[in-house]
This record gives structure tokens, sequence and C-alpha cells, in this order.
């Protein structure tokens, strides 16, 4: 049977919006909906073995999840993994090693759920893993969206006392442009091998794949402004499209315990 980690990984506090991943967001704790979101996926693949893991350093966070998700492992996250300038990859690879000590066996793949990401469906995270099962090829896949602004089109960079194209071209129209994307860091899947031999902390090193998600259901939680419009959009959300209403409708209740 192949073999799934599954990580949720959270920082204590936030320089830029204080205790973020505490949030209740529309009256849910915002790590209740990866979890959710995770536990859909899960059910929908029972061929799969499936570990589900939290990398924190926040007592708080780790007591929010086993209130109701108590088959989740808690990896207490060192100090040395606490920092700001800490690369993702370096806490992927704790998490990897320490599971891994854990069961006695590797696994397969490795996927992340961002926390700050509410705002993403089931068949998001099936997109994601489904094209990584099906490209041996690639190191790693990804999930975007559909960028907004293009370098070669409509965005701009400071040179000395103006600015000029990001990328200097002659196109008259946006279609005209190559096709760009947003890194939106919801969803991570990873070739195991590529993810443990990596020894610089940079994405880039590998083969990369994208899987492409609603650009509507994506902005960085990183401001008490963006945190509220996030609730915005999801009343929206909610109302127009069931798949995004599912995992809110997920989430396990108190009482359920």
């Amino acid at each position: 049977m192949d073999r799934l980690l599954i990580t949720i990984c959270g920082r204590a506090g936030s320089k830029g919006f204080k205790n973020k991943n505490l949030k209740v967001f529309c009256g849910q704790p915002l790590v209740y909906y990866s979890l959710s979101a995770a536990e859909l996926f899960c059910r929908a693949h029972p061929e799969l073995h499936i570990d589900l893991a939290l990398n924190t350093d926040s007592e708080d966070l780790a007591r929010l999840v086993a209130a109701r998700y108590p088959e989740v492992v808690y990896l207490p996250r060192g100090e040395e993994l606490g920092g700001d300038a800490v690369p993702k990859m370096a806490v992927y690879q704790d998490s990897l090693r320490r599971m891994e000590a854990r069961t006695g066996q590797p696994y397969d793949w490795h996927m992340d759920l961002d926390i700050t990401s509410p705002l993403r469906t089931a068949a998001d995270i099936e997109n994601a893993f489904a094209l990584k099962q099906s490209r041996p090829d690639l190191d790693l896949v990804f999930s975007v969206c559909e960028a907004r602004r293009n370098p070669w089109f409509n965005m701009v960079k400071t040179v000395g006392d103006h600015v000029e194209q990001v990328n200097r071209s002659e196109f008259t129209g946006r279609q005209q442009a190559p096709a760009c994307f947003d890194v939106n860091a919801s969803i991570y899947v990873f070739r195991r091998d590529f993810l443990a031999g990596n020894t610089d902390g940079l994405l880039w090193r590998g083969k990369i794949g994208a899987s492409v998600m609603m650009d509507t259901g994506i902005i960085d939680i990183d401001s008490e402004h963006d945190y509220l419009l996030m609730e915005a959009i999801a009343a929206h959300l909610y109302q127009r499209f069931p798949e995004f209403a599912a995992v809110r409708d997920n989430i396990r209740p108190a009482e359920a315990l």
C-alpha cells in the first residue's frame, strides 16, 4: 500500500498578523478547514495509507487540533525551526524525518496543506495529488492560480529614477504574453526522495508541476484587512459554490468526541 504523509505546519505568533493560526474564521478555528479538507481526501482514498501530522511550536494550536482531531500526530517544533528566515522545506523535512522514524517506514509522498488557506476544495487537493501521481517525473506539484498581472505586459520594476517593464516585450495585448500564475502556497505535494534530499531549502531545484485553483479563494492572510476580506469572499463562495461549503460543513463538531 502506498504511503502518504499530510502535514499542517504553523508557527506561534506572526509579525504581520498576531496569532493568525489561532484565528476563528467564519465561526470555526482556521486550522479546522485544512483538517476537514484533509479528512475528505483521506475518505476518498482508502487505497492509501495516510498519516496526518501537525508541526508547530504553538501549544495552543496543538491543543486546538487535538480537541477535535486527536488522530493527528503532534510534532513539537524545535527552536531552530521557529524563526522567520527558516525555509518551509526545512520544516517539511523535519516532519518527514520524524514521522518516518516514528512509523519505521518511508513514505512515497509528502503533502502539506497551509493553515491560512481555508478556501480550498476537496477537488483542489485531489487535482494536485492526481497530477503528481500521473507524473513520476515531477519532483513537486504545488497549487497556483491564474495571475491577474503579467510581467511581460502590465508589471513594472524600479530602475534608477523610473520604472520599466519587468520583462521587455512588444506585446500589445495580455493574451499575447506567456501565461503566468501566482504560487498560492495552499497545497504542496512532494516526491519523497526529492524532499528528503534537498540541501538548501529551494523548491526550484526540482521539476515542478502546477495545479490550478480558483484565484478568488486565495489571499495571503497577513493582516486584519486580509482576514476580513477573506471572510467576505467566503460568504460569497459558500453561497454560490457547494464544493467550498462542503469543506466547512465537514468540520467535526465539538460534541462529536
